[in-house]
């Protein structure tokens, strides 16, 4: 999923044009367009937090809160760490971490070997000394724990896991950064298709992703009343998601 930075920039383009208020750059655009999604991508979450407060919709295709998961699910990916001294680093493109598993791998009495996904508990490190101190909390294989600081994470079990082929985190990853590329070609900036990278956000907020461009558009051509309308399409549209 996805939507299309071509798409996008010529009907912003198209709609500066129709209303004569300037021109925005590719470069302009570029960064007004990482600037849209990035906003959009981080209200995801504070939208969540806000429906998950109040009753959902029984109508299969128009429960927000299903509706926002299913724009963030976009993000969802895992990953085995790499390690560095003595922690786990965390992925270059992590935004939010979400599960810590630890594999517990055990022996029958038959020798048979297998593999059980373990959910590692997140402590605080001012707490691991206590529950570390404990026959009854202390962690075990069958149940982990970690601790997450600047310089990574730490995973324990019976004893501090090292392996990196016993751990997999998963977690939401940033959105790419979005990029119209172009060549120039007789003074013209021409689409270069193959050096381009779309907005990875869901294809419905194609229209919001326009809008935000237009404001910022609007403040850089200086025409406050472009910016005024757009912003203000924004908040309907903002008011009828709530509503």
């Amino acid at each position: 999923m996805s939507v299309s930075i071509d798409t996008v920039y010529q009907r912003v383009l198209g709609i500066l044009n129709k209303e004569q208020r300037g021109y925005v750059t590719p470069q302009e655009f570029n960064l007004f367009a990482n600037q849209a999604q990035g906003d959009m991508f981080e209200q995801y979450f504070y939208d969540i937090n806000q429906f998950g407060r109040i009753p959902g919709n029984s109508t299969e295709y128009s429960d927000m809160l299903n509706l926002l998961n299913e724009k963030i699910n976009i993000f969802e990916t895992s990953l085995q760490p790499t390690r560095t001294a003595q922690h786990f680093n965390e992925p270059v493109d992590m935004y939010r971490l979400g599960t810590v598993v630890y594999k517990n791998t055990t022996t029958d009495p038959f020798g048979v070997v297998s593999i059980e996904p373990i959910e590692a508990e997140r402590i605080q490190a001012n707490d691991f000394l206590y529950i570390n101190s404990s026959p009854l909390t202390k962690p075990k294989n069958i149940r982990p724990v970690f601790v997450a600081n600047s310089s990574g994470i730490k995973i324990y079990g019976d004893l501090e896991v090292t392996l990196v082929s016993q751990v997999l985190f998963q977690y939401i990853k940033k959105p790419a950064k979005a990029e119209w590329a172009y060549q120039m070609v007789f003074g013209e900036a021409l689409y270069d298709a193959s050096q381009s990278v779309d907005f990875q956000l869901h294809p419905s907020e194609e229209t919001e992703l326009i809008i935000k461009i237009l404001e910022m558009a609007g403040l850089l051509v200086k025409d406050l009343s472009l910016y005024q309308v757009f912003n203000s399409e924004e908040q309907e549209a903002i008011q009828q998601e709530k509503s």
